[in-house]
Parts: structure tokens; C-alpha cells; sequence
């Protein structure tokens, strides 16, 4: 069965990839991280935000969430011992927050929902995460982070400026961007992760879901098993999410008939 762009869909694949386009430059040309840097900051959010939500869900708590200077980031979640089935959650939950939250971005714009809305709606998520994580939850542990606020505080901002002021083409464009950055920003994300995960011990969501496995059960005790997982469901959630995005099944003209049609006889 084929597959082709869909004719309504080609406006919004040629913002995508425009966006696409200018995603991938920021991360070549040199100091243009420095347009990219809020956006960056905006993909870590998602991604320790997953990390709480998950938590959450699974009936455990979040001690603090913070986002650093660098765009990495790290958030403390308290787990009873032998809770194994929520540390798997909690520990998968980041990197495929963010790529779902770049998938889902991309599911809202085909569905034609305002740019307007999906920013006003990011803005909030934003909000939320700075408010508790950053006000709410410092109060019982002292882990205030300044720049979780300010960070927090001035992308919020600018979503709701260019929900309100930006016209409706720079509108869908950002919100096309967001989703590139999402989806481009986790894969390179798991990218790292790999490397570091082959070559280092350094403390990663995959060393802590390796940590979960005993040494006998290889290679679900490893930390490059995990890195492999998550690219290769990321991959599959960017896929089934393009699929839905720019492609519509190709129907025939005409039912195939059991039998050729006769001519009639008069």
C-alpha cells in the first residue's frame, strides 16, 4: 500500500522542514548556538519534566528539579528501596518525553490546533515546572536554583509574546521549531549518551537503569543497552509521528471488481 505527502499537509512540510533546516545550521555555523541556547534550555525542561512526571505517576516523589547554565540538567526523585518497576519508568521517562513532546507538537499542527494554543499551552508547562520546582518544593529542602527561575521565567515570557504579538506564519513556524528542537535536540541527546555510555562511567539515566539489573542478566545491566533502546524507540516515535504528520494512504479510483464488467446486450 503507498504512502504519499498528503496535498493539505504540504504547506506545514514545507515549515518543517524549513525548520528542520534551521535547526541543523544552528548547530554548524559558528555562535549561532547562542540563537539556539533558548531553545535548548526549553528541551531540558521537557526532558527533566518527564523525569517528575514519571515519578509522580508511578507514586514516588521529586525532591528538586533544576536546569543549568550548560542546558543539562537533573532532577532528584525519592524512590523506596526495590521499587524497581518505577525506576525504569522514572529513568526512561526523560528522553522519550522530550521526542513525544516534539512528536505530539507536530500531531497538534496537523490536526490545524492554533499555533497560538500549542505555544499559550507550552508556556504553561513551562510555568508549572518553574512555579513548583522552583518556588513550591525549595521550601521543604533548601534547593532553590536561580537559573531554573530566570530561565523558567523568560521562556514562559516569550512563548506568551509570541503567542500574542508574533503574526500566524511566525507562529506555526515556532511551533514547528519547538518540535524540531524536541525531536532533533533528544536524538542528540542519545547520541551523547551513547558515547559516554561506551567509553565512561560518568552517572547517566542509563547508567541508573543499568544499575537496576544484575551483572548476570547482560545486557540489561549495561549502560549501552539502554542508550540503544531509547534511540531505537525515539526513532519509532519520530516515524509513526511524521507518518501522521505529512502522509495520507493512497486509495484507488475505482474498487477492484470480482469479475470484468460485460457488455450489455440489447
Amino acid at each position: 500500500m503507498r504512502y504519499k505527502i498528503a496535498n493539505d499537509a504540504r504547506p506545514q512540510v514545507n515549515a518543517l522542514l524549513a525548520a528542520a533546516a534551521l535547526g541543523l545550521a544552528l548547530w554548524f555555523v559558528p555562535y549561532a548556538w547562542v540563537l539556539a541556547y533558548p531553545f535548548k534550555l526549553f528541551v531540558t525542561f521537557i526532558h527533566e519534566g518527564g523525569h517528575a512526571l514519571a515519578a509522580l505517576l508511578t507514586g514516588n516523589s521529586v525532591r528538586s528539579l533544576s536546569v543549568a547554565f550548560d542546558t543539562s540538567g537533573l532532577t532528584e526523585t525519592l524512590t523506596p528501596q526495590g521499587s524497581y518497576f518505577s525506576q525504569m519508568i522514572i529513568s526512561s521517562a526523560g528522553y522519550l518525553t522530550a521526542i513525544g513532546f516534539g512528536a505530539l507538537l507536530l500531531w497538534l499542527v496537523r490536526r490545524r490546533v492554533k499555533a497560538r494554543v500549542v505555544l499559550v499551552g507550552s508556556a504553561a508547562i513551562i510555568a508549572a515546572l518553574t512555579a513548583v520546582f522552583g518556588f513550591v518544593v525549595p521550601l521543604t529542602n533548601f534547593s532553590f536554583s536561580p537559573f531554573t527561575v530566570v530561565s523558567g521565567a523568560i521562556i514562559t515570557a516569550g512563548l506568551l509574546a509570541a503567542a500574542k504579538y508574533a503574526p500566524p506564519r511566525a507562529r506555526n513556524f515556532l511551533v514547528s521549531f519547538l518540535a524540531v528542537q524536541c525531536v532533533l535536540g533528544a536524538l542528540y541527546d542519545l547520541r551523547n549518551l551513547f558515547l559516554l555510555s561506551a567509553g565512561t562511567d560518568a552517572p547517566t539515566d542509563a547508567v541508573n537503569m543499568a544499575n537496576i539489573f544484575p551483572a548476570w542478566l547482560w545486557p540489561l545491566s549495561t549502560s549501552v543497552f539502554w542508550a540503544v533502546f531509547w534511540i531505537a524507540v525515539s526513532l519509532v516515535i519520530m516515524s509513526l509521528a511524521l507518518r501522521c504528520y505529512a502522509v495520507c494512504r493512497e486509495k484507488p479510483v475505482q474498487q477492484d471488481l470480482p469479475f470484468e464488467d460485460s457488455p450489455l446486450e440489447v
